[in-house]
């Protein structure tokens, strides 16, 4: 039988570069003079490099093989997603004033199922891991609460796969779109998710290896938080303590994003709080 642990690169980056097509949409209106000044920058920073490192054609070649095999992985979601998207996000939010925001990654699936608070993700009747208890409250920069505000939540499971981009796993497992209560406020059931290096059994992860880099990312729960009127903030919350907090090989902790769960005081698993402030929309 087919299980998650059978993933494999190519086919989770076939998933991401579908799920891309399909669900990301932008403009083709961009000028052709805005066009130049970006294609130029990063074509002179190329050249710039081969310079001043004195690329060999033995180098140069290995880069050609090492692109064409990543677009063959399909894994230019992944490799894009870990290595640029945080400076995206940087740029794309620096004048927000509220919660904090980082890189979306390429596992996102939109319409998951929908529960209003209090809510259990949909998981497996023996899903392995911590139970955690996730609440708290969306309200907007002026400290006013967000009735019926929309919580979306994904995460890896105990293994660090992803239903949609394993084998095996329900199609909604371990993700959910919660609407939080009149006052804002949420509850969300789900199990506390584990590290977990990204595929490394395709280019990426020969570009790591010849690197001597490491693959991992910490433990985190995805989350988009979206309410009438407000923008929408996509992010990533972790957990103190995960070894990988300080070396992500993806570059998008932020202290503001770490969690410090504790304890339930009837011992089932654990729990934390943690609200989110939006910004009105422009």
């Amino acid at each position: 039988m087919t299980t998650e642990t059978h993933a494999t690169a190519a086919a989770s980056g076939a998933g991401a570069t579908a799920q891309f097509r399909e669900t990301k949409k932008f403009s083709g209106d961009t000028s052709k003079q805005r066009v130049a000044t970006l294609a130029s920058r990063v074509i002179n920073s190329i050249n710039e490099t081969v310079r001043q490192e004195k690329v060999t054609y033995d180098e140069y070649n290995a880069l050609k093989a090492w692109l064409i095999r990543v677009g063959e992985d399909g894994e230019w979601p992944l490799f894009l997603d870990v290595w640029v998207e945080h400076s995206v996000e940087e740029v794309a939010n620096a004048n927000r004033h509220g919660s904090k925001g980082t890189i979306e990654g390429p596992y996102y699936v939109p319409d998951a199922p929908v529960q209003n608070t209090p809510a259990t993700l949909p998981m497996r009747d023996d899903e392995p891991g911590t139970a955690l208890l996730f609440q708290g409250q969306v309200c907007n920069t002026a400290g006013e609460a967000l009735p019926g505000a929309l919580i979306e939540l994904w995460h890896a499971d105990d293994l660090g796969f992803y239903s949609q981009f394993a084998p095996g796993l329900p199609q909604w497992n371990l993700r959910g779109a919660i609407i939080a209560d009149k006052h804002g406020n949420f509850q969300i059931n789900t199990i506390q998710p584990a590290p977990y290096q990204i595929p490394t059994d395709g280019a990426c992860g020969a570009l790591i290896s010849a690197a001597g880099w490491h693959a991992w990312r910490p433990a985190h729960i995805h989350l988009k938080i979206s309410a009438l009127g407000h923008q929408l903030i996509t992010t990533q919350l972790y957990f103190q303590g995960d070894e990988h907090v300080a070396d992500d090989i993806a570059s998008a902790v932020k202290p503001e994003l770490i969690l410090a769960p504790t304890e339930r005081s009837d011992g089932n698993g654990r729990e934390v709080t943690y609200d989110f402030v939006l910004d009105p929309q422009n």
